[in-house]
């Protein structure tokens, strides 16, 4: 297998299991307070994080900037981001959720053009990212409804976790180069994991949980595959291909997501979301553009 194939394959991985965890974490939520539910989730995800270690003979690299970036990835990764998500998400709808979420991608150019002098960010990702965010736009359009007094903190807080996403991200990529894709998250998880579930202890209705079948479930699902699985990928793909790229696949997960209610929930596919979807696929397209190019440039000088 290829390393370009695998790229690919992981890149699909992380986009369609993404877009799985939103019906997930609705399955979750239906028995579970917010903050418990991400905090047992990612507790979860440290054991099978650690027995995959123990599994692949992996160690925990221990050098002082690992230590560093762990607790950073822990509380600004994790911890931070999933609580403002999770609490912003009280007073905005999804669909608003989603396109403020959409600017992660537009983030990450401004921090990579600031601190990653190697990324190269040309004129197709910049118009590929508009054109994929226009897709996310016509997706959720139906469900834009903007009451400044009563959803404001909720942007705020939704915008911040995007910010601190992408700063996370760039951070990895310009220091992290030498730690594991599978044993960088052990710490991280575990730290956002206890401060999540502490968090939720001091300010959520703990009489409102109930430990069924479908929270026990979410979490799980969310651990393994939301978590272990799909972050080994993603900060492995962080090593392998441009930053820009990668984020871009934030706008796939929300088709996915569409598409699975359609199919699993019985949810309503309209028009807006066949649209959106086209747009979003096309600014992938467009994005890539470049590496598409040298790709074939490259085919053309071997022949």
């Amino acid at each position: 297998m290829s390393e370009k194939f695998k790229i690919v394959l992981g890149y699909i991985i992380i986009s369609l299991i993404w877009g799985s965890t939103w019906i997930a974490i609705r399955l979750g939520l239906d028995s579970l307070t917010p903050l418990i539910a991400s905090g047992l989730r990612f507790l979860a995800a440290s054991v099978f994080i650690f027995l995959f270690m123990k599994y692949k003979k992996v160690n925990l690299q221990t050098d002082p900037v690992s230590i560093k970036l762990y607790f950073f990835l822990g509380v600004f990764s994790y911890f931070i981001p999933f609580g403002l998500v999770y609490w912003g998400e009280q007073y905005v709808a999804s669909g608003l959720a989603s396109i403020i979420f959409a600017t992660f991608p537009f983030v990450v150019m401004l921090f990579s053009f600031l601190f990653l002098k190697s990324e190269v960010i040309d004129t197709s990702k910049f118009i590929g990212a508009l054109v994929g965010f226009l897709g996310i736009y016509f997706i959720f359009s139906d469900d834009i409804s903007i009451n400044f007094d009563a959803n404001f903190s909720g942007m705020i807080a939704i915008l911040l976790s995007s910010i601190l996403q992408a700063g996370s991200a760039v951070t990895i990529k310009k220091y992290g180069k030498h730690l594991n894709p599978i044993s960088m998250n052990l710490l991280p998880v575990l730290v956002g994991g206890i401060l999540l579930v502490l968090s939720g202890i001091l300010i959520e209705d703990l009489s409102k949980l109930i430990f069924n079948s479908k929270a026990i479930f979410s979490v799980v699902y969310l651990a393994l595959f939301g978590t272990l699985i799909t972050f080994t990928i993603y900060y492995w793909l962080l090593k392998k291909i441009n930053i820009v790229i990668l984020s871009l696949s934030s706008f796939i997960t929300p088709i996915i997501a569409v598409f699975l209610g359609w199919i699993i929930l019985n949810e309503e596919l309209n028009h807006s979301d066949i649209v959106g979807s086209v747009f979003v696929l096309i600014g992938l397209l467009i994005a890539n553009l470049s590496g598409i190019f040298s790709m074939y440039k490259n085919i053309g000088k071997k022949i």
